[in-house]
């Protein structure tokens, strides 16, 4: 299966006038099968059953991803595990011949494995599973992580939930621009829900979607905010547009 590479690489439609296409729906499994190898079966069932595209896990040891005395970040009376090594040893029972269980799962569940790799290793067993990588918003800054993910030369999902701004303009935009021809790409920028300052939470506004390359005329907009996007060209669109959109304004201007 390759639906999840196409989308990301294709977009759904070159025109803006076909229906609406729906979206590809990954669920979210992380670590919730707690190293029992049954559990992780009937995730991936369910998940198809339910209708789900794809699937995605986490894959990690403990030993590589947190200190023996990292402190606990959550609230010790819902989970008294003292610290972050502790938790996270709990569920990294899963290693390379796990994962190539639950991609045969998939497979014939008839849908698609994904799992989030924490280091080199895992990253590289997990590069002859998937099509498409996701990498974690916590690992946003770990360059040597980003450039052997990078290396297989497959899409990335990369996620900036844990991040701050300061680090996505140096560590992703940054690096990005300084290793891409935008004579030759286009990047296209949203973000997936609103979080307006006076709600102190999130929103159902519609976001605001940025394209940008050498080849594509400015429309006046001078910064990335609902506010101005409302003035821009694109206009307002449904979530499952929005690739289909973008391909077709890169194909316009170029």
């Amino acid at each position: 299966m390759a639906k999840l590479r196409r989308s990301i690489t294709e977009g759904r439609s070159n025109s803006s006038h076909a229906p609406i296409a729906r979206p590809l729906i990954i669920a979210e499994a992380g670590v919730n099968h707690e190293g029992n190898i049954d559990t992780a079966y009937r995730l991936i069932d369910e998940a198809a059953q339910g209708g789900a595209d794809a699937i995605k896990f986490q894959t990690y040891k403990a030993e590589t991803l947190a200190s023996r005395h990292s402190p606990a970040y959550w609230d010790t009376k819902l989970e008294p595990t003292k610290s972050q090594y502790d938790l996270f040893k709990k569920y990294d029972q899963f290693w390379k011949a796990e994962y190539e269980q639950l991609k045969h799962r998939c497979d014939c569940a008839g849908i698609e494995f994904l799992s989030t790799p924490f280091d080199s290793e895992s990253a590289t067993f997990l590069a002859d599973l998937m099509d498409v990588f996701k990498i974690s918003s916590s690992d946003i800054t770990n360059k040597p992580l980003i450039q052997k993910i990078c290396s297989f030369g497959k899409p990335i999902i990369l996620s900036t939930g844990a991040s701050n701004i300061e680090e996505i303009d140096e560590r992703f935009f940054g690096t990005l621009l300084k290793n891409i021809d935008t004579s030759k790409v286009a990047v296209m920028i949203s973000a997936d829900h609103a979080t307006p300052c006076i709600n102190k939470g999130h929103s159902d506004d519609p976001v605001p979607v940025l394209i940008s390359g050498d080849g594509i005329t400015n429309d006046g907009s001078e910064r990335f905010t609902e506010e101005f996007a409302k003035k821009g060209e694109i206009g307002l669109l449904e979530g499952a547009q929005v690739v289909s959109k973008a391909i077709e304004i890169i194909k316009s201007e170029n």
